[in-house]
């Protein structure tokens, strides 16, 4: 009778905690997804701005890939360290700085320094966030912290082109690079000014686990069979979900007679329905342990629609609603694929695995930008979705295998 008073305001505090930095971060995800798809978001614009081919273009994506491959397992061990939450204020104010520079300094060597500099404040997003999120929300909540969380870098890449098109239209392409570097900055700033309650949601112990430290393991048993297979996931993610993206748009411009309004429409529908599957998808790795499944068949089901996509001409209305599915069914695997990760994380190493597993992001960004830019330079667009297929269908067995061997 008597603990009755004291235990609901310790609840209620808790989870407001919670909210706070589940707030924040997925914030701050919001604007790295911004990021990544500032530059394939005007990618229509660019040769004509620069006075380059998409190669080139791609280059400078494939640069900024190259340089978050190389510093993102560095940062989970900074995000251990020295504290997740200033290393991602860090990653937020270098990011918008990358963006503004380019604003006010055009041009295509600017266009590599800005995008290297991108880079690296990329590689902090991943470990830092995760890491936050791992030891400060409950692991009752677990899933539906990550599909939040998800759902706001989904969110900022399904606003990006709209966004960011919108401002190109009105002010010029150089603007629209000085918007997201404005946005960088801003959300860097409102977390510097909100950021004072959210430790007390960061050394919160999860409902699921003890309360007793656990001593952080040795740096070699971090790269398990398990965390190599699951980097490889994130490879094959980016190299199909990655060239969707950042070139369908110009694919169904160049090969399915589609005007760029119409292509733009149909590429944003896709991302906003990624971002509700997302939402989906969070339900689901709530409600069952077998996260490799679910990600499977939902990842099956959009190889296949890429198929389709890839050997017909779909009228833009079709090829829209075909797009929109895809998106919808890809965002479900997310949240799945995130519990996973976590579950291959020793307790208090999370941003650290994060940042590893992360990698293959960009490793798979190194190749996906200049396989997909050759392919338009060349002339075949519809390559695009046949290459993402194949792409999909090789996710789909290694999320089993790994399923399967996770269960044995």
């Amino acid at each position: 009778m008597t603990s009755t008073p004291t235990a609901s305001p310790v609840r209620g505090t808790t989870q407001s905690a919670e909210r706070l930095l589940l707030g924040q971060v997925s914030l701050a995800h919001l604007v790295s997804h911004v990021h990544i798809m500032t530059v394939p978001a005007l990618l229509p614009l660019l040769p004509g701005h620069f006075g380059r081919s998409f190669v080139e273009i791609g280059a400078a994506l494939t640069l900024f890939n190259l340089v978050s491959l190389v510093v993102q397992a560095p940062m989970g061990f900074v995000s251990d360290r020295l504290g997740a939450r200033r290393v991602l204020i860090a990653g937020l104010v270098l990011g918008g700085l990358s963006f503004l520079t380019l604003a006010f300094a055009p041009g295509y060597g600017m266009l590599l320094a800005a995008m290297a500099a991108a880079g690296l404040a990329n590689g902090v997003y991943h470990p830092a966030n995760y890491a936050l999120l791992a030891r400060g929300i409950d692991g009752k909540r677990m899933g539906k912290a990550f599909s939040i969380h998800t759902f706001a870098g989904y969110l900022g890449t399904a606003i990006s082109p709209p966004l960011l098109l919108g401002a190109a239209a009105l002010f010029g392409v150089s603007r629209a690079f000085a918007v997201a570097g404005v946005l960088g900055i801003g959300v860097g700033l409102l977390m510097l000014a909100t950021g004072r309650e959210a430790p007390a949601a960061r050394h919160e112990p999860r409902a699921s686990e003890g309360t007793e430290p656990t001593p952080r393991p040795p740096r070699a048993r971090l790269i398990t069979g398990t965390v190599v297979a699951l980097m490889g996931m994130f490879v094959l993610l980016n190299l199909s979900t990655g060239g969707i993206q950042s070139f369908s748009a110009s694919a169904l411009v160049m090969g399915y007679g589609i005007d760029l309004a119409g292509a733009n429409a149909a590429l944003t529908l896709f991302l906003f329905m990624s971002a509700g599957g997302v939402l989906a998808g969070g339900t689901l790795a709530d409600r069952t342990s077998r996260h490799g499944v679910v990600a499977a068949a939902a990842f099956l089901a959009t190889a296949v629609i890429a198929g389709i996509l890839a050997t017909t001409t779909p009228t833009v209305l079709v090829a829209t609603l075909l797009l929109g599915l895809a998106g919808f069914l890809s965002g479900i695997i997310t949240p799945s694929r995130d519990m996973l990760v976590r579950a291959a994380a020793p307790k208090g190493a999370e941003g650290i695995v994060f940042g590893i597993v992360s990698t293959g992001f960009n490793i798979g960004g190194l190749v996906g930008p200049l396989l997909y830019a050759a392919l338009l330079d060349q002339g075949q667009p519809r390559a695009i979705f046949a290459v993402a297929s194949g792409f999909m269908l090789l996710t789909v067995v290694l999320t089993l295998v790994q399923d399967r061997r996770a269960r044995a």
